[in-house]
């Protein structure tokens, strides 16, 4: 086990999660400098030939009054059910609580939901498994995400697999003149004036749009898309797609 310290250590780490089928952005250097008031750490668990076998970026933070907390968000990345990769990125994790004092490390990570062997590994691991969240408030990452297998699959192929009522409403959309158009950083303006709206509507925080921007400049064009749906020239709806 070891930390990431170097550019060499980027480079290859940067290389290890592009290749790796768990990958999730939110594990990676471009997202932890969007996240400038966290502290970034990369704990990398090693073979025998020092390659990098799993990872997890954890980020600390000082709250007031208790201290430093640390946090993963969809970390590790590696075969999950590897005790021994698992073993070793928990004790860089402990590692890293001596050097920063925290007073705890929580991980949501991108698991299903009913993956007791992941949950049985960790309770051997010493982590608490909190499984009883009641709503949004109570954790960082949502709860659950919904994922569509898109691979090798044609556009057609994908479209007619949608519910017959979608497929109707995309026909109908199209037809009265709705378009979709892929943006760039400019445009954020226009998704971020959608994204407000929406919020105050349906009750939930927005980002300013400078937090927006942020992540274009770290993640796009190559990793971020910002795509926008115009009736009659004027945007009505945005969405801001990742892909790593």
């Amino acid at each position: 086990m070891r930390l990431l310290e170097n550019k060499t250590d980027e480079e290859e780490y940067t290389k290890f999660l592009e290749n790796h089928e768990r990958c999730n952005f939110q594990q990676s250097l471009e997202w932890a400098r969007v996240k400038t008031s966290w502290k970034r750490e990369v704990i990398l668990a090693e073979d025998e030939n020092k390659k990098i076998i799993g990872s997890l970026m954890v980020w600390v933070r000082k709250i007031p009054i208790f201290g430093n907390i640390m946090y993963s968000a969809r970390g590790p990345i590696c075969d999950i059910h590897d005790m021994e990769v698992l073993q070793q990125l928990t004790e860089g994790a402990k590692e890293l609580a001596k050097k920063y004092n925290a007073i705890v490390l929580r991980i949501e990570p991108d698991i299903k939901s009913d993956d007791e062997d992941f949950k049985n590994i960790m309770l051997q691991l010493g982590f608490s498994i909190k499984d009883d969240a009641k709503n949004f408030r109570e954790e960082i990452q949502p709860r659950y995400v919904f994922r569509l297998d898109t691979k090798g699959k044609t556009e057609d192929e994908i479209f007619k697999a949608f519910h017959q009522k979608t497929r109707y409403n995309v026909r109908l959309a199209t037809k009265k003149g709705v378009t979709i158009k892929e943006g760039n950083k400019e445009d954020l303006k226009d998704f971020h004036k959608i994204m407000v709206t929406t919020g105050i509507r349906d009750g939930f925080i927005t980002r300013p749009l400078e937090y927006f921007e942020k992540m274009y400049d770290e993640l796009g064009p190559e990793h971020m898309k910002v795509l926008l749906a115009y009736y009659e020239g004027k945007p009505i709806a945005g969405v801001i797609p990742i892909m790593y």
